[in-house]
């Protein structure tokens, strides 16, 4: 794989826009939430921790993984700093990486647009999460308007389920919950949220 082009972005990344995003999308994750008790959140691709360090209050610990070096090393700059003593970071790149990870929840937001194997992704987090977690997918609606060769242009609705279905999850729920003005290569775009279960043998 060629040079992680998040590792020159990390000391960059948290933009006013890129903040206000992150926001927009804690509050709809948070209402996913609602209502259960999880302990573990693994949060994989999560870049300096934008957006689960906003959750960590919620487990009882948090795990941001990232495949950038430096992007995990500014999010555990944050965990430092802010003296969180249940949230810890982790370089790994689960497209090639063998982990014995577990986690009650995994998060993965704004990540698989970059992921050329988007199946083989989610059978990893399959073994990941425990029997009974929940596997929480923010990403962008397909939009025709966008044709970039490294990044995908969203997911459409039957495209994520299907995946999602052939990974192995269940009980699957998907929903627009915003549309925002130059949010996804400067074009306008909407974001969905995906959740999906692992059931207990």
């Amino acid at each position: 794989m060629e040079e992680n082009i998040f590792n020159n972005l990390a000391k960059k990344y948290d933009t006013e826009d890129r903040i206000e995003l992150a926001n927009i999308i804690v509050v709809e994750v948070k209402k996913e939430l609602e209502g259960h008790a999880y302990g573990s959140l693994l949060d994989y691709g999560g870049g300096t921790g934008l957006v689960s360090l906003e959750l960590a209050d919620q487990f009882d610990s948090v795990l941001i993984a990232d495949a950038s070096e430096q992007m995990v090393k500014a999010a555990q700059s944050k965990i430092e700093s802010g003296g969180l003593e249940n949230a810890e970071t982790l370089h790994l790149d689960l497209t090639r990486d063998y982990t014995e990870l577990d986690a009650d929840v995994i998060l993965v937001s704004l990540v698989l647009l970059h992921v050329p194997d988007t199946l083989g992704l989610l059978k990893q987090l399959y073994k990941i999460l425990n029997d009974g977690g929940k596997l929480i997918i923010v990403d962008f609606d397909k939009n025709p308007e966008i044709s970039h060769p490294k990044v995908r242009n969203g997911f459409s609705r039957e495209e994520m389920e299907t995946k999602l279905q052939e990974a192995g999850f269940e009980s699957l729920h998907l929903r627009t919950f915003h549309h925002g003005k130059n949010i996804f290569m400067k074009k306008d775009a909407s974001l969905f949220l995906a959740s999906s279960v692992k059931q207990a043998d």
